[in-house]
Formats: structure tokens, sequence, C-alpha cells
């Protein structure tokens, strides 16, 4: 993850006007939201959005902690919530893969370990090649690599947007040739030719948007500002799994504190702070409350199942 904008610009930004019910029993104390990522990308921008107007609305001190996990990735962070009390003292701004993968590797996370408050972010992936590669669109990729080795730089082979760019592939019927994990992915790695194919953010690729290819979004959606880029599900039959982030707390959290949670974040990205990130970036911004964001959850668990069958044929 990579510090896309300044944080303060944003935050400093006049506060939204919205009208939030208070309740009296909570917060009665600082509440802490617990991103486990370095400060600046998408996730870290809008939790601080949503803390600087919690604690206008409600009073009480709301701070963003930032707990990078490193290799173990947003786990840690993860862990530092599921330890602390189940009263919204303290809140977890998490992506997929801590309800997804995290019970699935025996660290301590089960599958109801924390209730979603809501979802509220689709990171903008997307498949990108040097703009004199000769295919274009993932069709055009799946002949090439028929005759010609094929390098893919992701983040990380469990990623999500990398899980679903390897099964895209077995179902295109083609594979590549290597693939590398790189700490950054962005004009600099296709220019200098470390790989040939990378899975990176629209964010990190802005500045040469005019002289790569945009092979494929990852997503359920197309990405508005690549017009005709067409999905890597419609191109490749993969389901349309997506990298998303959202709010969570401790099980056996209130329903009068998820709701106060609910009242203020939702209100903050349907503002125009975090609406002008998404017209700026690419990236989705949006609210699914508690039940929305917990059925998605659990058809998110068969999509990635999927996938992973997919992958081991």
């Amino acid at each position: 993850m990579r510090k896309i904008a300044t944080v303060a610009a944003l935050v400093a930004a006049s506060a939204l006007a919205i009208a939030a019910p208070v309740h009296a029993d909570y917060p009665n104390g600082p509440v802490q939201f617990i991103v486990p990522w370095p400060p600046g990308d998408f996730e870290d921008i809008l939790t601080r959005m949503i803390a600087a107007e919690f604690q206008e609305q409600t009073g009480e001190s709301a701070s963003v902690v930032n707990r990078p996990g490193g290799g173990d990735g947003p786990f840690p962070g993860a862990l530092e919530v599921l330890d602390g009390p189940a009263d919204g003292s303290v809140v977890g701004s998490f992506v997929i893969g801590v309800p997804i993968v995290g019970p699935k590797i025996d660290i301590g996370i089960e599958e109801d370990s924390f209730t979603p408050v809501g979802i509220f972010l689709t990171y903008p992936f997307v498949l990108a090649a040097s703009g004199d590669a000769e295919y274009s669109n993932m069709a055009e990729l799946a002949a090439h690599a028929q005759d010609n080795d094929v390098v893919l730089g992701h983040f990380g082979a469990g990623l999500t947007p990398t899980q679903a760019s390897f099964a895209a592939a077995k179902l295109m019927d083609f594979e590549f040739a290597d693939d590398s994990a790189f700490d950054m992915l962005d004009c600099n790695t296709l220019s200098s030719g470390d790989a040939d194919v990378i899975n990176t953010t629209l964010a990190l690729i802005e500045p040469c948007l005019d002289d790569i290819n945009v092979l494929a979004n990852i997503g359920a959606d197309p990405i508005e500002k690549l017009s005709g880029v067409e999905t890597l599900s419609a191109q490749s039959g993969v389901n349309d799994i997506e990298l998303w982030n959202g709010l969570f707390v401790k099980k056996g959290t209130p329903q009068e504190v998820i709701d106060v949670l609910s009242d203020i974040a939702s209100a903050v990205m349907a503002g125009e702070e975090a609406q002008q990130l998404m017209t700026e970036t690419g990236a989705r911004v949006y609210w699914q409350g508690m039940e929305e964001s917990a059925a998605r959850i659990e058809t998110d668990r068969t999509k990635s199942d999927e996938i992973a069958t997919i992958i081991a044929q």
C-alpha cells in the first residue's frame, strides 16, 4: 500500500453536515479506529474522515491508529481489535482478507469473530501492460502467452486481485511464465521491464495512463475513468470478487453501538470529500450496511473457494 494523497489535505476540509443520532450510552470514552496498513492509502484516508466526523458528532475523542503487519498483512491489526472489548471503543477498518482468509490460517480468527458495521470501499485494481505490448485486452494477452513468456507483477500471491488473475489465466487456457511480488507496482515497473503485466491500483499508474495498456479492471463493475476497458470477469469468465474495505467490531458489540458507527460512516461516504476521492482516483466509495455486508462476505467466501479450486486444477 502506498500514500496516494495527503491525508491532511482531505481531512482538513469543512466538516460534513450530518444529522447522526447520538446514543446517550455510546460513546462514553475515546474510540480508536485500527487501520492495519501504513498511512496514506484509500482505507486510511476514508477512515480518517469517519473518525473526524465521529469526534465532531459525539464530542468524544476518535483517532486512527495504523498497525501495519509487514509480511503478516492485516492480521496483527485484526487480532488487536479481537483482543479488545466488545463495546465499540476499538473499531477495525479491514480488507476482505480479514473475514475471508483469517479463519483459514489458524491464528485465532473465526468466521464470526467480527461483526461488519459496513463496507465502504472497492479498490480500483487493474491489470496493465506497457504501451508497446502486443496485447491490449485479455484475449490478446492469452493468445500472446501461448508462444511468449509473460511475467506477472503483483502485491502478493494471496491477495484477492492476484488470485483472480491466476484463475482468469487458467480459464483462458494460458499461464504466466513467472510471477513476482513487488512492494511497488507503477509506471517504472513497466518501463523498466521488471514485469510484463502488473496487477496494481489505478492510482499508481495514473501518471502514465496515456502511455500504457490497461487490459482489465478487477471487480464487479468497469471503472468509469477507463473508457472501453472491460472487467476481468467479463473477459475471462472468472467470478467478480473484488478487493474491498469496511468497518468491523468485535462479536458481541451492542447493536446501538453499530448503529451510531453506521449512521456516521454512511453519511461520510455520501459526502463531498469521499465522493471527490472516488471521482479523482477511480476507487468506488459507497456504503453497505451490516446485513448487506454480512451477506456479501458469505458470497465472497464462496467466490474465494471457487477461485482457489480453479487455480488448483
